[in-house]
């Protein structure tokens, strides 16, 4: 019997697909309060909180950046956190499946989101049929992961001939310079650029975009005016327990998308990469 996208994420709420051909069941909506935020454990960005804006401006702005691609769409964000991701992605595509493999994670995707088809699975084995969706969206993930190229391997699976893969991780060298292990303990493996274009090449995918996001004009302002970068000054704030600065605070609460930018030059030093890739 071969298996479509409708059998796999269409009509999930029941679950009978699901139960019947193996797969895990969709997370369904709980009577909760859908503004209860998910706990701010620094695993993964969380919108609405003061201190936590810069990070989630930041990689708000490689999915704004991201979003023609997954326009008119059948879209897999695998790995997609809180779901504020998967929720813009939503807003141009056709379908969207938000994956996430934390149990109290997806439950708050489930019943914050509604608009999405929440189903909780691991990346190592996507739960979704072969050739059966436009895009997968890995936004600041891959880094987690002990098998990177098994995943990659999932995605060329469940993606359509001349799919696209859309993907953004921390550049090693600027987010862990000189080191061999990353300082974020929540990162198994981080890639540089060249690292990243030969993973993805490796996968067998066929690189279309690979650019770095960068600080704009006021965000190197704000390097400046906080002794020459604004992101070890939010760290030093987080390692001492002391309160922020009041400056820092409203400085960081202040920052938006339009602050970041977003270009094929400077790979090297650019904070995150952000590449585009398409299965042949």
């Amino acid at each position: 019997m071969a298996l479509t996208w409708a059998d796999a994420v269409g009509a999930t709420r029941s679950g009978r697909w699901w139960g019947s051909h193996g797969y895990p069941p969709p997370v369904t909506s709980q009577p909760i309060d859908p503004a209860e935020p998910l706990p701010l454990t620094g695993e993964r960005t969380v919108p609405g909180v003061p201190e936590e804006n810069y990070w989630f401006r930041r990689h708000k702005a490689a999915y704004e950046a991201l979003l023609p691609h997954c326009a008119g769409a059948r879209v897999l964000e695998a790995g997609c956190g809180e779901g504020y991701g998967a929720a813009m992605i939503a807003t141009v595509a056709s379908e969207v499946v938000a994956l996430d493999y934390d149990e109290l994670t997806s439950a708050h995707v489930a019943r914050r989101y509604p608009e999405l088809r929440v189903v909780r699975g691991n990346l190592a084995s996507l739960p979704l049929p072969s050739a059966s969706v436009d895009v997968v969206a890995n936004l600041q993930v891959i880094e987690h992961l002990w098998d990177q190229e098994g995943f990659l391997a999932e995605c060329a699976r469940v993606l359509r001939p001349g799919g696209t893969l859309v993907v953004t991780t921390p550049n090693r060298l600027t987010f862990s310079p000189g080191r061999d292990t990353p300082l974020n303990p929540f990162h198994t493996r981080e890639l540089s650029p060249a690292e990243l274009d030969e993973l993805l090449r490796g996968a067998g995918f066929r690189v279309r975009t690979l650019a770095g996001l960068h600080h704009g004009p006021r965000l190197r302002e704000l390097d400046a005016a906080h002794g020459g970068s604004v992101i070890d000054a939010q760290v030093a704030v987080a390692l001492s327990g002391e309160p922020w600065p009041p400056a820092l605070l409203a400085d960081v609460a202040s920052v938006s998308t339009s602050d970041f930018e977003i270009a094929e030059r400077d790979l090297d030093a650019s904070l995150d990469l952000v590449a585009v890739a398409v299965r042949p």
